[in-house]
């Protein structure tokens, strides 16, 4: 599969040109003239025999055999090929106030853009780009998403676009990837939410901290937001459920919280010889650069940190190569892009997109995903649960060891 990689710098012209393009991409279309019928031993003959064609033109539908269905999906998206069935045209829509989410423009479009490629059907994606998330620019857009016959949107705005969304209370589905819905308040049934969920992440990684929780955090909304929550939770237990040992639990837990400047690269006042913080938790609500500045400075400094605690906000390959290993060691970070589909890692990455380690990009193709399954009935790629428009992601503890983030396991018997 990867000798092909180099082949395929067209198709990512081709690609990037129809986001600005009227004219559509030329298909290709296999035909079948083999007389005989292929079982999944013959298709596995062409596969190994690197008989692409001959594989495609007998595999013309889903194949259940499911590595061989894999093989069959990521060619029909690499070689552009046309489908045999006549289907209606799937129609989405994106909704980008583009000089608020800065990248995210570009990269939700690439996702929902590399998920429809691999679905072999007829789609129009378009974009509408707004200069603000005030109620008039919204209300005037999504005007001009319904008159074009859009009934399907994709909006990855802030919760202050959300909320003036909520206030217009539009009859169109419109998936929001960037907020959470206990972060919203609307029970309208055309209004799905996509995003992560920050205090269930919390509350798990508060089970494996002990006291003092000492928590760092920037002047960002989601950084004073959560850690607001942090103290709040770890202070009053609410994070404990049934399953917690609470023999090990600290009767009175104490939180110390340091507000850390955009420009601040020295903690030596926060940390040297600061008996107050030793052998605490430490709860990171920092972007991953000074997240890395924070975790070296901890052994710089010798606080003896008894772990340290992130949300998704610092599951990124980044850390790996900004820390040494020592700093990292006794990180435990919170995941919930726990589910991965091949075909869809391999054609965003067509277009250097990621869904492998960006949230915003992996719930937007969740989201994509959802209405595609709404529009055609075909079996959704991702098992994620939907409960009152939002969608539930598993939650996995993850360390970052050498070379990678792997599976944390819990220790037992916890001093707090």
């Amino acid at each position: 599969m990867r000798k092909m990689i180099l082949l395929l710098f067209p198709l990512v012209l081709f690609a990037q040109s129809y986001l600005i393009s009227n004219i559509p991409i030329p298909k290709t279309y296999i035909q079948n003239l083999d007389p005989y019928p292929c079982d999944d031993e013959c298709l596995q003959q062409y596969i190994e025999h690197d008989m692409i064609f001959s594989f495609l033109a007998n595999a013309d539908k889903k194949l259940e055999n499911e590595e061989q269905d894999e093989i069959r999906m990521m060619q029909i998206s690499i070689l552009n090929l046309g489908s045999h069935i006549i289907t209606g045209k799937l129609r989405i829509a994106l909704l980008l106030p583009y000089k608020i989410i800065g990248r995210y423009a570009a990269s939700t479009t690439n996702s929902a853009f590399s998920y429809l490629i691999t679905k072999n059907r007829a789609f129009e994606l378009k974009s509408y780009k707004i200069e603000s998330e005030n109620e008039e620019d919204i209300e005037e857009a999504l005007a001009k998403i319904q008159k074009d016959g859009f009934s399907y949107v994709i909006a990855p705005l802030t919760k202050n676009g959300v909320d003036r969304i909520i206030d217009i209370n539009p009859e169109m589905n419109i998936y929001f990837p960037t907020i959470n819905k206990n972060d919203a308040n609307s029970s309208s049934p055309y209004l799905f939410y996509g995003g992560i969920d920050y205090k269930a992440q919390t509350n798990m990684l508060l089970k494996e901290a002990v006291s003092p929780l000492v928590i760092f955090y920037d002047k960002s909304a989601i950084g004073k937001k959560l850690s607001l929550y942090e103290e709040e939770s770890f202070k009053d237990k609410s994070f404990l459920d049934d399953s917690t040992d609470i023999s090990t639990i600290s009767k009175n837990n104490r939180v110390i919280k340091y507000s850390i400047p955009r420009r601040t690269t020295n903690l030596e006042r926060q940390l040297k010889r600061n008996s107050r913080i030793n052998e605490g938790s430490f709860f990171l609500n920092t972007p991953i650069v000074k997240s890395g500045m924070i975790m070296s400075q901890l052994t710089l400094y010798d606080a003896n940190a008894t772990n340290v605690l992130s949300t998704q906000i610092n599951y990124d390959p980044i850390l790996l190569s900004i820390t040494q290993y020592n700093d990292r060691k006794d990180m435990i970070v919170a995941n919930s892009i726990t589910e991965q589909n091949n075909v869809l890692i391999e054609s965003n990455a067509l277009l250097s997109n990621d869904i492998i380690y960006d949230w915003i990009n992996y719930t937007t193709t969740v989201g994509v995903d959802y209405f595609f399954n709404l529009l055609t009935n075909d079996s959704r790629e991702y098992n994620i649960d939907l409960q009152d428009n939002q969608m539930i992601y598993k939650i996995e503890l993850l360390q970052p060891s050498f070379s990678r983030f792997k599976k944390y396991t819990s220790t037992t018997s916890k001093e707090r």
